[in-house]
């Protein structure tokens, strides 16, 4: 999963350095001439390494990638048995799952035209196939994630589960590759572009989008259920959705839970608002997707002490409370050391109180006064 985009960043950045370094443009160009020139290149330490995933990883991601597709497959049917139903008028069932048991036996017993009944008997045999292969491939990714401590150890985050860290860590491969978080970060294509040219401010874009496409994808459908529980990680999102609006939120949530990921695997400990009771029944969980038998379940493991549950959420509750305490804090000290020195924006001195803001930028009042000047020698 993610190999395709991974190729093809690595052509581009090829195509560029062999750019910079005049291979693709030189008049004499031979196998004997670019070995020599690579040599160089190499002796002097002005190519980047390119790491390779291990057979682990590549499997992981064909398994990852498959189920993505069985997924994409299963959504389509069932928008097709959707369809068929909204173009004979039928109203919606009163039950909310249209594909549980009892939606089955309501969809078996409806008359419908014939091309109608076909469509949904075909749609329903697809659903069912797809359904058998995605659990038959999430046994083998719930086997080797209860054997990976580093997939553990992120699911530990409430909000992500067992398909998100196993893209994460095939997407990353060995997290020793990045020195920090912004190396990370830009590895998966969740930094934003700068475009800045001469003295103008410098313009922050969209994303730059490069890596791993279905990283950053379950790094954003991770960070909605993320956001929903309580901690600091909410109170962040509220606060860049207050300024930017949920979408622009929604996306620096996800950049904020790969930094997270990153320390989490960089410093081998668990998360720190981790809730012990959900963590618990995850890797229950996981354990019942490998095979395991379902006889035997040790005491407390579905949170099954409501009041240990809500201390849980409480203490979380409270680490989102001292989170927005500290950015107030911050806020206002940053207020009280005045505007920073933007052109026309902002008066060249600091202020000692609120920001002071001037109406006419500095390069017009300049200018005002050059011709004025001009105007008096004349």
């Amino acid at each position: 999963m993610g190999g395709g985009a991974d190729h093809r960043a690595t052509r581009r950045q090829g195509r560029g350095r062999l750019a910079d370094t005049g291979i693709r443009s030189a008049r004499a160009k031979t196998d004997r001439l670019d070995a020599r020139a690579l040599a160089k290149l190499l002796a002097s330490g002005s190519l980047d390494s390119v790491w390779v995933p291990d057979e682990d990883t590549q499997a992981m991601r064909r398994r990852l990638q498959r189920r993505s597709q069985l997924v994409r497959v299963k959504t389509k049917a069932k928008n097709e048995i959707h369809g068929a139903l909204m173009r004979r008028l039928i109203p919606k069932p009163g039950f909310s799952d249209l594909f549980g048991a009892k939606g089955r036996r309501w969809l078996a017993e409806l008359e419908l035209p014939a091309p109608e009944r076909e469509t949904v008997d075909g749609c329903m045999r697809q659903l069912d196939f797809c359904e058998a292969e995605i659990a038959q491939i999430e046994r083998v990714i719930a086997a080797e994630a209860l054997d990976s401590p580093e997939i553990g150890r992120l699911m530990t985050v409430p909000g992500v589960n067992v398909i998100t860290a196993a893209t994460f860590m095939a997407a990353i491969g060995d997290i020793r590759r990045f020195a920090d978080r912004k190396r990370l970060v830009g590895y998966l294509g969740l930094d934003p572009r700068v475009r800045q040219s001469g003295a103008s401010a410098a313009a922050r874009a969209r994303i730059s989008k490069r890596g791993s496409a279905s990283a950053r994808y379950a790094l954003v459908e991770a960070s909605w259920s993320v956001v929903r529980a309580p901690g600091p990680t909410r109170a962040f999102y509220e606060r860049i959705r207050a300024r930017r609006g949920h979408q622009a939120a929604i996306v620096a949530a996800s950049r904020k839970l790969a930094c997270l990921f990153w320390c989490l695997l960089t410093r081998s400990e668990d998360h720190a608002y981790a809730q012990p009771s959900l963590t618990k029944k995850k890797l229950r969980r996981l354990e019942l997707a490998a095979g395991a038998p379902r006889g035997a379940v040790k005491p407390g493991t579905w949170a099954a002490n409501k009041a240990m549950r809500e201390a849980e959420r409480e203490l979380a509750r409270q680490a989102e409370v001292a989170y927005k305490r500290t950015v107030a804090d911050w806020q206002r000290g940053q207020a009280k050391k005045g505007a920073s020195v933007t052109p026309g924006r902002a008066s060249n001195r600091p202020s000692g109180g609120k920001a002071a803001r001037q109406t006419t930028s500095p390069w017009r009042l300049r200018f005002a006064s050059s011709v004025a000047r001009a105007r008096f020698r004349l």
